[in-house]
């Protein structure tokens, strides 16, 4: 008779939390990028700068990913009740081609 599986090395490893990503959250008073795993949102401080529209987006981009990663999600508690509808959970990416590229 084979013996049972002992996966007790398993148990002894660190468990690593749930990446957070960048989502775009839609909800009656709030439409922009935010955590999935806190209530932290993105409002930008000003206007976009830059002398084209590929470089402001960039710009927009950068300040965004540069806050969502210095941001801490205990800081930002999620309301226990609250239910964030989100309109995608994948993790968005800038991607730097060159004229006409994208974000997304």
């Amino acid at each position: 008779m084979p013996e049972a599986a002992n996966y007790l090395h398993l148990e002894r490893r660190p468990r690593l939390g749930v990446l957070r990503m960048i989502v775009w959250i839609e909800e009656p008073r709030f439409q922009g990028f935010g955590c999935s795993e806190c209530a932290w949102t993105f409002h930008p401080s000003g206007p976009p700068e830059g002398n084209s529209l590929l470089e402001m987006k960039e710009n927009y981009a950068r300040r965004r990913d540069q806050e969502f990663a210095g941001h801490v999600c205990a800081e930002h508690p999620r309301a226990k009740m609250a239910k964030i509808q989100r309109s995608h959970a994948a993790p968005l990416r800038t991607v730097r081609l060159g004229r006409g590229t994208a974000t997304g």
